[in-house]
């Protein structure tokens, strides 16, 4: 049987590990498509903080082709790692923070999870902040009325309200803006090569005074998204895919589209036009450069433009993370609605227009801890688990996945020994931290964990514990119990929430 939201929110079954937006999705429960997916991506790519980038490659005295073609190869690099932990979303249905309690156990989840929501929701509030600043712009210009917090909080607001209707809208959003971020991006290029011509300039042969590392701008690309890398299984998990399958390839191929074509093109088109504003003016935010000259029609574009960018990419890389790490909290108490609501409460709190001072800062810490949970996810669930997961357990108190009173000392020990040390050196922070968590977890695990706490996946037969490979579904029956049936991918979607 199938329990209705109403019956979870107010029943029994609303235990402390369990409600319905964090329970395994079935293969009838995902609506995106490749095309869908890759249009999010797009969404989510376009951040103004990637101009930065692109302006600082210039500035290391690289040129406009070695800039775009060095943050392409990051991003092709860091979306082989989102790959890789996608399959926990295709394979299983789970979700970033649930899948946790595997590497840190059912309590000690709650302290990367909420990290990561925490970090989800401040750029909630600073992508927030820009896009409130754009429609400041819009309401100067043409109402003469300026109250940019009055712009925060019903941008915010619509925001909350769009991601609040599930997954399905987050799409249809993405698929209108993308093609028009694309667009306005083109006309963006355009109008900066023509500054840079009227200055004698041409972009593709400058090159500055420099003595910048490619290396280091790599690296700084990789750590920049270490936060999708990890939490990507929010996303995967609604994505279509081709069940009874054991082939990677051919299971996440409706993934490979959007983590290898829509996030690197995408990425290195926005950092070169910051490479370019910054040739052209000495400027890398193209968006200021071109607003202190453009006049009606032309501003307006612009600034929706800033607006579209800021809302595609905080309803997928924002809001639904930092929602379901809330969730995973305290299941018994916060639905999905409510847990938007306070991402959106938490963001604001955070003051993010003061973060936006000290954001690279802010980038390189927290990329540093977040790379070294990639490196357990991928060793615990490829190395320990090859793939397989004792999903009920998952969602049972008293369930292996209890460890030490609730808690996996060989996650934590490694989460902190590997992100402290990625910190340390905070400019190499995702190549020290990601291989490192992966290391340290292994060994913590075989000397420390394994030889005291049974996990029936390591020893069962291997298919009890696979899902969408063998066309089979995780599905909860109620009562706090859990069964494997017969996908039955050309079921509609049954859930409004995520």
């Amino acid at each position: 049987m199938s329990l209705t939201q109403e019956e979870l929110a107010t029943g029994p079954d609303r235990t402390a590990l369990i409600e319905e937006s964090i329970l395994p999705t079935k293969a009838g429960e995902r609506p995106i498509g490749m095309l869908g997916y890759a249009w999010i991506w797009v969404g989510i790519a376009v951040i103004i903080a990637t101009y930065s980038l692109g302006a600082t490659g210039i500035q290391g005295g690289f040129s406009l082709a070695t800039v775009a073609l060095t943050i392409f190869l990051a991003n092709l690099a860091i979306g082989a790692v989102m790959l890789m932990t996608a399959d926990i979303g295709t394979e299983h249905g789970l979700s970033f923070a649930v899948y946790l309690r595997a590497p840190f156990g059912i309590h000690g989840t709650h302290l990367p999870s909420v990290s990561r929501g925490i970090v989800a929701a401040m750029w909630f509030g600073i992508q927030t902040y820009l896009g409130a600043l754009a429609l400041n712009g819009i309401g100067e210009y043409f109402l003469g009325f300026s109250n940019w917090f009055l712009w925060y909080a019903l941008f915010a607001a619509v925001q909350v309200a769009n991601t609040m209707l599930g997954i399905k809208s987050v799409e249809r959003l993405a698929s209108l803006a993308a093609p028009a971020i694309i667009a306005i991006s083109g006309w963006m290029y355009f109008t900066l090569e023509g500054i840079a011509e009227t200055k004698g300039l041409n972009i593709w042969t400058f090159q500055a005074q420099g003595q910048a590392s490619l290396i280091v701008l790599f690296i700084a690309n990789m750590s920049f998204w270490s936060t999708m890398a990890i939490d990507i299984p929010n996303l995967s998990r609604f994505v279509k895919m081709q069940t009874g399958t054991r082939k990677f390839l051919q299971r996440n191929r409706s993934i490979f589209l959007a983590q290898l074509v829509a996030l690197p093109v995408t990425q290195a088109m926005i950092a070169g036009l910051g490479a370019v504003s910054f040739i052209a003016t000495g400027n890398w935010n193209p968006i200021e450069v071109i607003q202190g000259d453009a006049q009606g029609i032309a501003l307006l574009v612009l600034l929706i433009l800033v607006v579209l960018a800021q809302w595609s990419t905080n309803n997928s890389a924002n809001l639904i993370p930092a929602a379901l790490t809330f969730i995973n909290l305290a299941p018994h108490i916060i639905n999905y609605r409510m847990a938007v609501v306070i991402a959106g409460v938490v963001g604001t709190l955070c003051f993010p227009w003061q973060i936006l001072d000290n954001l690279f800062v802010f980038l390189g810490y927290y990329g540093a801890f977040l790379s070294a949970i990639g490196g357990i996810m991928v060793a615990d669930y490829y190395v320990i688990r090859r793939r397989r997961v004792n999903v009920p357990a998952l969602f049972d108190p008293q369930g292996q996945y209890r460890y030490r009173h609730g808690f996996n000392l060989a996650g934590l020990i490694a989460w902190v020994l590997a992100g402290a040390i990625a910190a340390w050196w905070s400019a190499f922070a995702f190549v020290i931290g990601f291989p490192l968590g992966f290391l340290f977890y292994l060994v913590l695990m075989k000397l420390l964990v394994l030889p005291h706490h049974r996990q029936a996946e390591l020893t069962g037969s291997g298919d009890d514990f696979l899902a969408a490979s063998v066309g089979m579904d995780w599905q909860y029956v109620g009562g706090g119990h859990f069964t494997r049936a017969p996908c039955e991918a050309g079921n509609a979607v049954s859930r409004e929430d995520l």
